[in-house]
């Protein structure tokens, strides 16, 4: 029985001793890229349309190029936020009834939002919100009147709190006069910052469908519509948003309201700016040539980043190369 119990105990030994050294000779192995490359480019001064062409030498793991136009900029790689103006547009048509101030532009920094497969909790929060008015920032369509511009809608006064906000349209009509029906489409928000750029933060998207931030994917929260009193519901699709209340004085024996809204939106969103990956472990780019085409003139900071990368750490290196397109 010891006999056994000692064979047992140099097997056991035997597996651990064989397990260090794999793990030993996995983490020499890991990398065997460069920590620095070189880069040289053939001329840094081209005309638009001509394609740069750029030397590289040495072979790091992974290597990233960043051309340095809007949309690739490796200064704002990891940027997420940017102080801009917020500007709201939409269009509006308006049809059937007359019923003065019947929708109403709303914004809430302090509602809670949906409660997933909890209608009755979504309509406390609605109601425990502080909803702003601020319906006379927009221009509005008048009965038969169709898409009507609202003209820019300054939100930067919320963007100014660095709070998330909720944008909602209120559909509140009256009993006993023919109902209004509405549509909205052409829904978009922005960030403008200074340097002339513009980055859509909410857009009629649904939350799952993305768009593109200069080349960069991004996506809008999506629109929720809830009903408070009575039964007309907003309708909801990626082109507009549609409500019809009473289309008869006979219809109308009951007033109506129903919200429709969107957030939690981030006024100061920006999309970070992204690289493309020249390079994975397994390639050897050492003495090759990577080409480009400018797509506009200007003079642009391109940088490469690159070096080696393991499971325990890793070492990089960015090069920058600044190229005149006339």
């Amino acid at each position: 029985m010891v006999r056994h119990k000692h064979k047992s105990i140099m097997n056991i030994y035997r597996l651990l001793l064989c397990a260090a050294v794999l793990t030993c000779a996995c983490k020499k192995d890991l990398s065997l890229g460069a920590t620095d490359f070189t880069v040289a480019v053939e001329n840094a001064d081209l005309s638009l349309g001509d394609t740069a062409r750029f030397q590289l030498g040495a072979n790091p793991d992974v290597l990233t190029f960043y051309s340095g136009e809007v949309g690739h900029r490796y200064v704002f790689k990891d940027r997420v936020e940017a102080a801009g103006q917020a500007i709201l547009t939409f269009r509006t048509a308006r049809e059937n009834g007359t019923q003065v101030q019947s929708l109403k532009l709303r914004v809430s920094s302090d509602f809670n939002g949906v409660v997933k497969g909890d209608t009755a909790a979504t309509l406390r929060n609605l109601s425990a919100a502080a909803w702003d008015d601020i319906s006379d920032r927009a221009l509005w369509a008048s009965e038969g009147e169709k898409d009507i511009n609202s003209g820019d809608i300054d939100l930067s006064d919320y963007a100014a709190a660095a709070k998330p906000i909720f944008i909602a349209f209120q559909y509140q009509v009256a009993a006993g006069s023919v109902q209004d029906k509405w549509t909205i489409n052409s829904f978009l928000l922005k960030n403008k910052l200074e340097d002339g750029t513009a980055y859509t933060i909410a857009n009629m998207n649904t939350s799952t469908a993305p768009f593109m931030n200069y080349g960069v994917s991004s996506f809008s929260p999506g629109f929720a519509g809830y009903t408070i009193q009575n039964t007309y519901q907003w309708a909801i699709s990626s082109s507009q948003l549609v409500i019809t209340g009473a289309t008869s004085t006979a219809w109308a024996t009951d007033s109506a309201e129903a919200w429709v809204f969107i957030g939690p939106i981030n006024l100061r969103k920006v999309t970070p700016d992204i690289g493309t990956a020249i390079k994975g472990a397994d390639e050897n780019i050492n003495g090759s040539i990577f080409s480009y085409l400018y797509r506009s003139k200007g003079v642009f900071e391109a940088i490469f980043t690159g070096g080696s990368v393991d499971v325990e750490r890793e070492t990089k290196v960015s090069k920058s190369i600044r190229m005149h397109i006339r």
